[in-house]
């Protein structure tokens, strides 16, 4: 019985053994499979990175950063080709440089790559429940007013009103002087940006007002504002002060032109006479929270897109002269009149500011927030995978001067975009970037060169002008990058227009 009980405990005892040796071998086969799987793909998705810009423990690479996004470009692209990725504190930002590898950015849905998430910061500016402050379909139906407001029949009125403002604000000009066109061109574009978007109230009543106000705003969009919109600064307390007022009038311009049943050809009237898809028209708070980004996406491209077209004109003589016989060839074909149609025919002038607009794109830096994992391949044939959770970017200012691209790419060339060459086109789509391109390419680019046409039309017909100061150099450390300190320029009024 003894025994029994023995053999039955070792029995017991070899049982136990038996399981936790299957259990240990289990564990290990399992491990095993593991290993062999983690070393079939992890060290091929490590393969598969994109090389990253050497930083520093914690910050990344912060510090080359911050010297200028574009200085950090020109050292990188050469090493690490035209797909690379920059750790900036926790921040993962993969740069895509070139037509090659920029489908994606460009062409990829919202629920991809999302502009939301970046661009949050410009919420306090804007106002609440507009553009970054909705989600995708709102912002598409949004857009969409944009769009509308943005059609040629509504073209053709504004351009009336930018020939109007044009060649009354060049009536107070004397005889002959010398001027900061930087600050000219400023001035000009705002006055007719209240025209155009905000309306005759604004223009003719409450311009001086409203302006200040901007001001107020746009001096409250600081590189700080970026990484902490809601720090409480007194440029942010101006920002938001500045924000509310126009708000308030706004509501009562609205109001007033309801009560009147008035209808004027302008955005404001556009957004007012805006409808959601169910019906929903829209509030005055977005009507002034749109109103806001419009004025903020044109008014500062265009008045330094003015001022570098002027400068390079000036600066040389050959194209200016043909941008003069085609004014000539205008004038002798329609006359003095100006119109939409007309400004369609200058079409040296527009390859200058084309041009101009490829050298010194206002906005540098494209961002777009992953949220999914996908691959690209570049244009020799490396294929790397960008991981969700990336900030994914490009860079007009450096995609623009790639020399497998443009021909002497720092060269000031507008005759690289005529039939024949279209450099801009020669590798594809999205070679040529200063206003964005596919889902999200900029909604403002025909205003914006019907409106810089009808100011340098109107001032090569009516005035001889010289470069009086050197020629201008970039401001890097605004956010919207353009010209630094002022451009002088000596006018002497024609005594005859071009003929």
């Amino acid at each position: 019985m003894v025994e029994l009980v023995i053999t039955e405990a070792e029995s017991l005892t070899m049982d136990t053994d038996n399981k936790l040796l299957n259990a240990a071998l289990l564990i290990v086969a399992t491990l095993v499979v593991a290993k062999l799987l983690s070393a079939l793909l992890i060290p091929r998705s490590k393969k598969r990175l994109p090389p990253a810009v050497q930083g520093w423990p914690l910050i990344g690479s912060l510090v080359q950063f911050l010297k200028g996004p574009i200085i950090m470009l020109r050292d990188e692209y050469p090493k690490l080709g035209s797909v690379f990725t920059v750790t900036l504190v926790n921040r993962k930002i993969t740069f895509f440089i070139g037509p090659e590898v920029s489908a994606h950015f460009f062409k990829a849905p919202e629920s991809d790559l999302s502009q939301q998430e970046v661009y949050q910061f410009n919420v306090p500016t804007f106002g609440p429940g507009v553009v970054f402050d909705v989600d995708y379909s709102i912002r598409q139906e949004q857009f969409r007013f944009f769009t509308e407001a943005l059609r040629v029949n509504k073209l053709k009125c504004y351009v009336d009103q930018m020939v109007v403002e044009a060649e009354d604000y060049f009536s107070k000009w004397g005889d002959s002087g010398v001027v900061d066109i930087k600050y000219e061109l400023e001035h000009l574009i705002i006055l007719t940006a209240s025209r155009c978007l905000l309306g005759q109230e604004v223009r003719d009543k409450l311009f001086d007002d409203v302006s200040a106000l901007f001001h107020d705003l746009d001096n409250g969009m600081l590189p700080i504002s970026v990484l902490f919109p809601y720090l409480p600064i007194p440029a942010h307390r101006r920002r938001d002060q500045a924000r509310k007022k126009l708000a308030d009038i706004f509501a009562k311009i609205i109001a007033s032109r309801k009560q009147a049943g008035k209808s004027e050809n302008d955005m404001l009237q556009c957004f007012i006479d805006s409808k959601y898809k169910d019906g929903r028209p829209t509030t005055d708070s977005e009507v002034t929270g749109l109103l806001i980004a419009a004025l903020f996406a044109g008014q500062h491209t265009s008045s330094i897109t003015s001022v570098w077209t002027g400068a390079y004109l000036l600066r040389y003589k050959g194209y200016l002269s043909a941008v003069l016989e085609e004014q000539k060839t205008l004038m002798e074909k329609h006359g003095n009149k100006v119109d939409h149609d007309i400004l369609s025919e200058m079409d040296v002038l527009y390859r200058c500011i084309k041009e101009a607009l490829r050298l010194h794109p206002p906005l540098i830096m494209l961002l777009r927030s992953s949220h999914s994992d996908f691959s690209v391949t570049t244009r020799e044939g490396k294929e790397y995978d960008i991981p969700k959770g990336h900030i994914v970017a490009t860079s007009p200012a450096f995609a623009n001067r790639l020399p497998h691209i443009f021909k002497d790419p720092d060269t000031y060339d507008p005759d690289r975009f005529t039939a024949g060459r279209e450099e801009d086109k020669a590798a594809g789509a999205f070679s040529y970037i200063s206003f964005g391109g596919g889902r999200h390419g900029c909604l403002g680019e025909p205003f914006a060169y019907l409106q810089i046409k009808a100011i340098w039309s109107h001032l090569l017909r009516n005035f001889e002008l010289e470069l009086e100061s050197p020629f201008p150099e970039i401001d890097w450390n605004a956010m919207v990058v353009g010209v630094k300190g002022k451009v002088m320029v000596r006018y002497k009024r024609r005594a005859l227009s071009v003929n």
